[in-house]
């Protein structure tokens, strides 16, 4: 696992959030777009100058260099979110939007060159045989995997493989004499994009969606019904963070909350023609409340669940304005293992407004937007929130509702601009956290492991010895410790990592929401009704 040791500004925050914002959906050209290939002076112009390079220029230059240079350029031209994604990346990018892979199912950490087990991951082959975190993976089929200095992608080679493949594990753990021997069996493994679903009260409940991949409609129908099942008669959507993903995805969420052929979205391409997608079945939840949570880094597929309920009148939506990517994207494969992700229509919500930001003043304006936001206060007072009144739609019940760069909320809540409550966030996000906290675990492994999740959250309190670690251990990690003035909000960020390497994402989400100023405000909305 990659351990970042640097604290972002707001820039480069929101260039990261900007770097994950797309729509997948595949373009497979039939034998009938010949003429999409064609030949014309302008290619054979790039194509002779590639040449000239190749076999005239003075010295060896690497052409597949400057391909993938003037592909980025020429993509930087169109627009923020057309991507090119070389052939070494590919592989990377996929597996982040599929729902699974496979393998034996562990988080770890190389300390001092030797494989420490973070967590074995819910529902993979690790976690079904008992391997726990602590464990030391100290051989993979006989050949040592320690003391070798081996980088993360080698680790792979010794512990990916195909699925129902074996591999035979040595595994070093703490309070036992000998080695443990473990024959794990590779298999696919649930990569989650469902962070959280639990009860927030009696009849709330809740489900934190971090990205829409490929499962999450299946991981969201098994959400819903357990909620269901514990009496949830409303439920909060956080989308909070989410920067979107497939758009089939949450097309089949939105479905869930209304009734058939209400309208969800449409789609216009650059000869006008316009597709228009409308809820198709009987959703499971058309006749409870909903809610749905967003900020600032709620972007494309986030948007349209949003905007797709705004505009029919359903729910509630909670927090600050949106991102405003309302550009879609298909992916194009370039034929030697790389491709491009191409903007090919933009997308409208049910009352014809278009979410997209604009983008005429090139790339750098755009993905500045968030400090554009957090320098005129927009993230704290929903006044500074600028409003194009020609961009003003109604819904059929008569609300006011705005395009032009975002969903607007029915209900603002503003958050703490502090950069110090900021760098808290950002040190759990990065890893350093994670880090340091799996270091406190390591040192009480055995008490920390007979403890329930209810007992833990009950009775654990983090203590200013641990916080004063934290601090100097980021000094060591040449971060800059401004966060003692939030010291409170530091321990429970420490709990609450602490809780999530031991009992998983919803353990880390209640301990998180429990002083979370939007999830305040979702209670008190839906005691009222």
């Amino acid at each position: 696992m990659k351990n970042t040791s640097k604290i972002y500004t707001p820039i480069l925050l929101a260039l990261a959030c900007a770097a994950g914002i797309f729509l997948g959906t595949k373009l497979n050209f039939s034998s009938s777009s010949k003429g999409l290939f064609s030949s014309n002076p302008r290619k054979e112009k790039l194509n002779k100058l590639i040449d000239y390079i190749d076999y005239e220029y003075v010295d060896d230059v690497n052409s597949d260099s400057i391909v993938d240079l003037t592909v980025n350029k020429i993509l930087e031209n169109l627009d923020p979110h057309s991507i090119y994604i070389p052939k070494g990346e590919y592989a990377r990018v996929s597996e982040n939007m599929q729902g699974d892979f496979v393998g034996i199912g562990v988080s770890f950490y190389n300390i001092n060159d030797t494989v420490v087990v973070i967590q074995a991951l819910e529902g993979g082959p690790s976690e079904k045989i008992g391997i726990k975190g602590g464990d030391r993976i100290l051989y993979a089929n006989g050949e040592p995997i320690f003391g070798r200095n081996i980088g993360n992608d080698s680790l792979t080679h010794f512990l990916k493989g195909e699925e129902g493949t074996h591999v035979n594990l040595k595994v070093e753990r703490k309070g036992e004499k000998k080695l443990l021997d473990f024959k794990v069996v590779r298999a696919r493994v649930p990569l989650k994009s469902i962070n959280a679903a639990y009860m927030l009260t009696s009849k709330l409940g809740y489900i934190k969606i971090n990205r829409f991949a490929e499962t999450t409609y299946k991981e969201f129908q098994q959400a819903l019904k357990k909620l269901e099942a514990e009496g949830a008669t409303e439920i909060a959507l956080d989308l909070r963070d989410n920067p979107g993903g497939y758009l089939s995805e949450a097309i089949n969420i939105t479905d869930e909350f209304l009734g058939d052929e209400k309208l969800i979205l449409y789609t216009k391409n650059k000869s006008g023609a316009i597709e228009r997608t409308y809820a198709q079945r009987k959703g499971d939840f058309e006749n409870g409340k909903i809610y749905v949570l967003i900020n600032e880094k709620s972007a494309s597929a986030s948007e349209v669940v949003a905007g797709a309920l705004q505009d029919n009148d359903v729910g509630t939506i909670i927090g600050r304005r949106s991102y405003g990517k309302g550009l879609v994207q298909r992916e194009m494969e370039l034929g030697d293992g790389s491709a491009v992700r191409l903007t090919i229509a933009r997308y409208y919500t049910p009352t014809g407004r278009s979410i997209q930001k604009p983008y005429e003043n090139g790339n750098e304006s755009y993905f500045k937007d968030y400090m554009h936001r957090y320098e005129n206060g927009e993230l704290k007072n929903v006044d500074s929130i600028q409003i194009d009144d020609s961009l003003q739609y109604k819904t059929p019940e008569g609300k006011l509702v705005y395009g032009g760069g975002g969903i607007i909320p029915d209900v603002f809540v503003g958050r703490d601009t502090n950069r110090h409550m900021e760098n808290i966030i950002l040190m759990q996000q990065s890893g350093v956290m994670s880090r340091f906290v799996f270091d406190q675990l390591e040192k009480n492994r055995a008490y920390y492991s007979q403890l329930k999740e209810e007992k833990f959250n009950t009775e654990v309190e983090i203590e200013d010895k641990m916080v004063q670690d934290f601090l100097r251990y980021i000094r060591n990690e040449n971060i800059n410790p401004e966060a003692y003035p939030y010291k409170n909000t530091l321990k429970r960020y420490l709990k609450a990592t602490i809780a999530q390497q031991l009992y998983g994402t919803d353990a880390f989400a209640k301990l998180i929401n429990e002083e979370d100023k939007i999830i305040e405000k979702l209670i008190e909305l839906s005691h009222k009704k």
